[in-house]
């Protein structure tokens, strides 16, 4: 038997005619594509009748329900994975994830993962709050993006943690081995999904997608690349990847939005050596080092550091070697 979650929205004075999808995205845990898609599906009614139309304007009081469809939940396997815990107490884990970890089980990738060692670690004791295949995950990194990371234990504090996410309340920063020498500056723009390789982001001006906004501060010149420094104002899929391709500085070792951007750097035979070893860095050299929010229970802001990886370290004392 088919399983649906249903809920009701009442429109109050602050989103008074505003558009409905925008309405109910902040209204709800959803975001504005998502809730696009529930029109589109026919799940979305008002007084008995189907909304269809995301650019009516709302009014106060209104009731608008959401009706969902439930995925079959798998249950994905325990496994006995290390994990690098940097702090845990009953509500939340902080994990430092390491690079080639895929975050949560999807085709091809069913075990490995950092839920199936999240799952072996807790016993089981993870949030399914999004009632998704994804028990724990507040957010993501990238499998080749290693770093800081928060997991929710409950349903509690994953609504918490997913709302501070939402309004852009959580500190994050990275580091970044790029190509070439970028200027400290603000990038920014609107992501979305590319129109024909599905696997890609797409970033554009024209106000079609997401808003992203990253700034960026150069730390040290190591002659065709440099170490940055990453302070994320939004947090969209592949943000900074895209961000640092749109100013001709992709991060070394990306395959998707670096690999046609990066053979400049190898004209110059003084540093082709140097280009070399760059170009053969195995993953994308990108870490988040910096993590802080407000805890779910304590109410106290708190936050987490940790060092660049072995790995980008080395490719840096080898940049400086040869």
């Amino acid at each position: 038997m088919e399983k649906f979650y249903s809920c009701k929205i009442k429109i109050n004075k602050e989103q008074n005619s505003k558009r409905l999808d925008q309405a109910l995205a902040k209204l709800s845990n959803f975001t504005r594509s998502q809730i696009k898609i529930l029109l589109n599906n026919n799940n979305i009614k008002k007084d008995g009748e189907t909304a269809k139309n995301g650019s009516y304007r709302v009014k106060e009081d209104e009731v608008y329900d959401l009706n969902l469809h439930i995925p079959k939940q798998e249950k994905f396997i325990a496994e006995d994975i290390p994990l690098n815990i940097m702090f845990e107490d009953e509500d939340i884990i902080i994990i430092n994830k390491v690079a080639g970890m895929v975050t949560h089980p999807a085709p091809g990738n069913n075990s490995g993962t950092l839920v199936n060692a999240l799952l072996n670690h807790t016993n089981n004791n993870l949030s399914n709050f999004d009632r998704t295949n994804r028990p724990g995950i507040v957010h993501r990194l990238d499998k080749e993006t290693s770093g800081i990371m928060v997991v929710a234990k409950n349903n509690k504090s994953h609504l918490n943690l997913a709302n501070q996410f939402k309004d852009h309340s959580i500190s994050r920063k990275y580091n970044a081995i790029v190509w070439g020498t970028p200027q400290n500056q603000t990038i920014e723009g609107y992501i979305e999904r590319h129109r024909i390789n599905r696997k890609k982001m797409s970033l554009n001006n024209i106000e079609e997608g997401k808003y992203s906004k990253t700034s960026i501060k150069l730390k040290k010149i190591y002659g065709i690349a440099s170490l940055i420094e990453c302070i994320l104002a939004t947090g969209r899929t592949h943000q900074i990847r895209l961000h640092m391709a749109s100013i001709n500085c992709p991060i070394v070792g990306d395959k998707i939005y670096g690999k046609n951007k990066m053979n400049k750097f190898g004209k110059n035979q003084d540093a082709f050596n140097k280009f070399l070893i760059l170009k053969n860095f195995n993953r994308q050299a990108l870490h988040a080092f910096h993590l802080g929010f407000i805890h779910p229970k304590s109410k106290k802001y708190i936050e987490f550091n940790s060092n660049l990886p072995q790995d980008m370290q080395d490719l840096l004392n080898f940049v400086v070697k040869y």
